[in-house]
């Protein structure tokens, strides 16, 4: 049967590896359909689908895009994309401008709080990709200001401390809206991570069907097998398909590991069963 790991970044946005190797390293971890999500980009497909062909692995093209819903940030992964779909690029721009915006601001507000260059080592440090908070954070683990990467968001990034800025992203509707004329499936990624009560669960899940969303995340890499029942009983009760996805950053993370992921509950409907492969 193969493995499918349908969540992962590259340096496009805030991976560790580069697109090429990002496939390498998930085809010598067994994956065999990989799909590259990257943070509201899709840069890194091109050289990631010519990788997978080397490799000899299925490459799916995908995304993943910043929406806020609820004054929450939730995101939403678009599955076997064009990349090319005018719609879904010119959203994906405004996007992008966003992403600078907000870098810029942050490395304002970091220079105000007594630590000066962060943006210009974040931009350095992002190459040609986008410039995401990761980078921000990476950059101060290496001054020493804080022992790791989520010590520096406790610390610097999340609400109400000094890096923090609130951002506003694509509407959910206008997100899946993109997806779909760009011939894709709407999958909610990890939905357990948004700390939601039940009903507010459920109103999110509700909308997200309604606008046209295909998927649940079930299996995610940071998902604990009971947020995993969670979320497959979610699937169930909304009748929505189920996705898979290690949510694959960077290795240091080591409990996230590319293709590493329990199968989906046998009850479920696999978003990937009527793709023509």
């Amino acid at each position: 049967m193969p493995l499918y790991d349908l969540h992962t970044h590259s340096t496009a946005s805030d991976g560790a590896y580069s697109p090429s190797e990002l496939v390498r390293q998930a085809a010598a971890a067994g994956v065999n359909v990989l799909a590259l999500t990257d943070h509201d980009s899709t840069a890194g497909l091109d050289e990631a689908e010519t990788a997978a062909l080397e490799a000899g692995i299925q490459l799916i093209p995908g995304v993943e895009i910043s929406v806020t819903w609820a004054d929450k940030t939730i995101h939403i992964v678009g599955l076997r994309i064009d990349r090319h779909c005018n719609v879904l690029k010119q959203g994906l721009s405004r996007l992008q401008a966003t992403r600078l915006e907000r870098a810029q601001e942050i490395g304002r507000r970091l220079y105000r709080h007594g630590v000066p260059g962060t943006f210009e080592a974040a931009r350095e440090m992002a190459g040609e990709g986008m410039i995401t908070r990761t980078h921000f954070a990476r950059h101060l683990v290496e001054l020493g200001l804080a022992g790791s990467m989520k010590d520096v968001f406790e610390r610097f990034l999340t609400r109400g401390k000094p890096g923090y800025v609130s951002t506003r992203w694509a509407e959910m509707a206008d997100a899946i809206a993109w997806i779909r004329e760009a011939g894709g499936g709407a999958v909610l990624a990890h939905p357990q991570r948004y700390k939601l009560t039940a009903s507010w669960m459920r109103r999110l899940i509700g909308e997200f069907k309604e606008c046209g969303g295909e998927a649940l995340e079930v299996v995610s890499g940071t998902a604990s097998p009971s947020e995993t029942q969670s979320s497959a009983e979610y699937a169930r009760r909304f009748e929505l398909c189920a996705s898979s996805g290690s949510d694959f950053h960077s290795p240091e993370t080591a409990w996230v590991k590319l293709g590493r992921l329990p199968p989906l509950p046998s009850d479920l409907t696999p978003v990937w069963t009527h793709w023509n492969h």
